[in-house]
């Protein structure tokens, strides 16, 4: 199937379209409707009639922007009307949505004179926060936009001028800067005439660019004075005294060409006597001016953007739009200024000098992207651009005069965390909880695989976060060259590496184990041996003392990581080993328990993984754990015997902690849904609140967390390892590297515990 029968497809199936709209607040009863509507929805409407201000209060207009067109510009499509211009705007919505949690109705006008479009404009403003224009052609888009940002105290931006220059602009601060040319004196062309190509110029020029090093062409060729075929107030503005006449001419000595026309715009020859380290930003879409593999041919030095997915550094719009708008609507800002569109420049010019995480590379099949030639700007999928434009964005607006609203850049920036997901929010509070120090030294966590990229990675972040201070087990000549390959080597400048079979400590610690296990098999040589491997000698490193916690298991199975930790740590006296996942909904924390270790646990063991797992929860979040006792019956509905056994486990637990929120049997509905709990089961003591799952079986348990991982909206954290002596934690295979720094923060936050000695608070039997 081609891309184009795929996409009719996909706009036509199910549910016609892209968007629709939902309610953000419940109306199942008659006192939810009554408050939606009428009667109550009069006091609102009081307040907002007695100050204006009100209306960001009690309605959604700070969050909802317009996007406007008419239809006369669309993509490389050019003028096709209203109607066909709908499906490009809901498209728009859902990237509105999607990046930044803005709500958007698409507006499609039948308006080809700009004044009406501007008259519409104006009388939408009291809905709107904001205005997007889209795809109006020029040189009525500038007019319009002119016109509205003088009428209206909302702010207005036309993505096709400002976005593509806010990106290509980001970009080529960057690309000036790797081939070490002065911007002062770099000379530009830039090939269009048309909104984005004049955006483009206006903004090269306020990062540096000098008028007079600026040549603008158009379809009919260079921009000069006197010329007077084809020409407007706006392109007049770039008119400069030349001989040039062509767009060949132009790039002659050139520096760089800024492409935002047509297909096959210039030639590959064109860009031979173009001047060292040509930049090359052939942005035309969906063909580029010039295709990367034949510029590159003739010129290999250059530095090649294009507007297309399938070539490094897209200038694609939605790298600017979404957090634009969502630090000018979060400031309810009255405009989108020159200085705001200014620090989405630098916050993306920056953002591509950082570490690129593990999730971003996922996202394109694995690819690696580092600061480069083939890697100016971020990723559309790169999930900081929100934290680091949005705020930049934010700061601009109230430097500016134009914010109505003050925010605390801090506590923007949490807000603003909240919007990637919840995971994030949660693992922020705990990496919070445990940046710094333990009893005035950061804890230590013995990374046993020290020679695997991702850990290596993770390490740095760790370090860097102040989680904790990462030791390194492997060959220590690969860990240092993979570390300088990576470009790790002042981040994790003195971080500790061992290699576990020439360390001097590595006898003793065959000693050590060989006294704990000489009655179970080992010999002082099988003890010897073990402890030259990576897995056991960290273990020992534990468990001596030489390092606080551990966290390893990425490039090997969960049995093969857990083995050597029980054998030299074990479990707590009287404790069951299991491994717990932590499923962070939008909404709400689930605790899912057992789901890695235990195969068919009896009531005993079901008990004891159901304290443990309470326990872990009320430590983390500080919420009184409630327990359901997880079976296929309901409270005696059947009597095989898989439910008896949790019937009995939830009984143990009762006798055992009798402060302890808990019930059961009860299958999985009653256990999250309060209307069944209500309606069957009024005496429950987990009346369909329940935070804590205890599953009969580990196929139950693993079951459930992997389903809901991938279909059921939650994103799962674990496998935290509760029953170890001493902190102990294992990785799923293959995890990425932001799986290791939240597992390594978890481990970080149980080793305070443990040194504060509080391992059991607030469940103990008196409460």
């Amino acid at each position: 199937m081609t891309i184009y029968k795929e996409s009719l497809e996909y706009h036509s199936r199910g549910r016609k379209g892209k968007i629709e709209v939902v309610p953000s607040k419940a109306v199942s009863t008659q006192h939810d409707l009554s408050l939606a509507y009428s009667p109550g929805v009069a006091e609102p409407c009081r307040m907002i009639a007695e100050r204006e201000d009100e209306i960001f209060e009690y309605t959604a207009k700070g969050n909802l922007v317009a996007v406007v067109s008419n239809g006369t510009a669309v993509l490389g499509l050019g003028d096709i009307g209203p109607y066909a211009a709908k499906p490009v705007m809901e498209g728009k919505g859902v990237l509105f949505k999607k990046f930044a949690d803005i709500d958007v109705f698409d507006i499609e006008l039948n308006a080809t004179n700009p004044d009406d479009v501007v008259r519409a404009c104006e009388m939408l403003e009291p809905t709107f926060g904001g205005i997007n224009l889209e795809d109006i052609k020029a040189p009525e888009c500038f007019y319009i936009e002119e016109t509205l940002k003088k009428k209206l105290k909302i702010p207005v931006f036309h993505d096709d001028q400002h976005g593509t220059a806010v990106i290509s602009g980001a970009a080529f601060l960057n690309a000036v800067e790797l081939i070490g040319k002065d911007i002062s004196k770099v000379k530009v062309v830039v090939c269009g005439g048309g909104a984005a190509a004049i955006a483009c110029a206006n903004l090269y020029l306020s990062l540096g660019v000098k008028r007079e090093n600026l040549t603008m062409t158009d379809s009919k060729g260079v921009i000069y004075k006197g010329r007077k075929e084809g020409m407007n107030p706006y392109k007049e503005r770039f008119a400069i005294e030349t001989d040039r006449r062509t767009v060949a001419e132009a790039l002659d000595g050139a520096d760089a060409f800024v492409g935002v026309s047509v297909k096959n715009g210039i030639s590959a020859d064109m860009l031979k006597k173009m001047n060292r380290d040509p930049i090359v930003f052939a942005m035309a879409n969906p063909d580029p001016e010039v295709l990367p593999e034949d510029a590159l041919k003739v010129r290999p030095d250059a530095i090649m953007a294009t507007g297309r997915s399938d070539y490094p550094n897209q200038v694609n719009n939605v790298l600017g739009f979404p957090f634009i708008f969502r630090g000018a609507l979060d400031t309810r800002a009255m405009a989108i200024n020159e200085e705001m569109k200014m620090a989405a420049v630098r916050a993306l010019a920056q953002l591509a000098k950082e570490d690129v995480p593990e999730s971003v590379s996922r996202a394109y099949g694995g690819q690696k992207f580092k600061f480069g030639k083939e890697y100016l700007i971020p990723k559309p999928f790169d999930r900081r651009v929100l934290m680091w434009v949005a705020p930049a964005v934010a700061e601009a607006a109230m430097k500016t005069g134009v914010a109505r609203k003050k925010v605390e850049l801090a506590q923007y920036r949490d807000q603003l965390e909240m919007l990637l997901g919840s995971t994030y929010t949660v693992m922020r509070g705990i990496k919070k909880r445990v940046a710094g120090s333990v009893d005035g030294q950061r804890a230590t966590i013995v990374l046993p695989e020290g020679e695997n990229s991702k850990i290596l990675r993770a390490a740095q972040i760790i370090r860097e976060e102040g989680i904790a201070e990462p030791i390194l087990l492997g060959n220590v000549d690969v860990v240092q060259s993979k570390i300088e390959d990576m470009g790790l080597s002042q981040a994790l400048k003195d971080v500790q590496i061992l290699c576990p079979s020439d360390d001097e400590r590595t006898e003793s610690y065959a000693q050590h184990f060989f006294e704990k296990r000489q009655r179970k098999g080992a010999t002082l040589a099988m003890s010897r041996t073990l402890m030259k491997q990576s897995n056991y000698f960290g273990a020992m490193m534990v468990e001596v003392g030489h390092a606080d916690g551990l966290l390893n298991g990425i490039s090997q199975s969960y049995p093969e990581t857990i083995r050597p930790a029980i054998q030299v740590i074990g479990a707590k006296p009287g404790s069951r080993l299991a491994g717990i996942y932590m499923m962070v909904f939008k909404r709400r924390i689930l605790w899912f328990a057992d789901t890695t270790v235990n195969i068919e646990p009896t009531a005993e063991e079901l008990a004891d993984i159901a304290v443990q797992t309470a326990e872990l929860a009320q430590r983390f979040t500080g919420e009184e754990p409630r327990v359901a006792m997880l079976s296929f019956g309901n409270f005696g509905s059947n009597s095989h015997p898989l439910t008896v056994k949790v019937k009995q486990a939830t009984e143990i637990v009762k006798t055992r902690k009798p402060g302890l929120v808990i019930d059961g049997e009860m299958q999985a509905d009653t256990a999250v849904s309060p209307d069944i709990s209500k309606e069957s089961f009024p005496f429950n003591k987990v009346p369909g609140n329940a935070n804590v799952l205890v599953f009969p079986d580990l196929q139950s348990g693993n079951i459930a967390y992997k389903l809901m991982g991938k279909i059921g909206s939650a994103e799962a954290i674990g496998p935290i390892l509760v029953g170890m002596c001493k902190p102990v934690f294992v990785l799923q295979q293959n995890s990425d590297v932001n799986d290791v720094v939240n597992m390594a923060a978890i481990t970080a936050m149980e080793i305070q515990i443990a040194k504060a000695g509080r391992e059991k608070v607030g469940l103990n039997a008196e409460n």
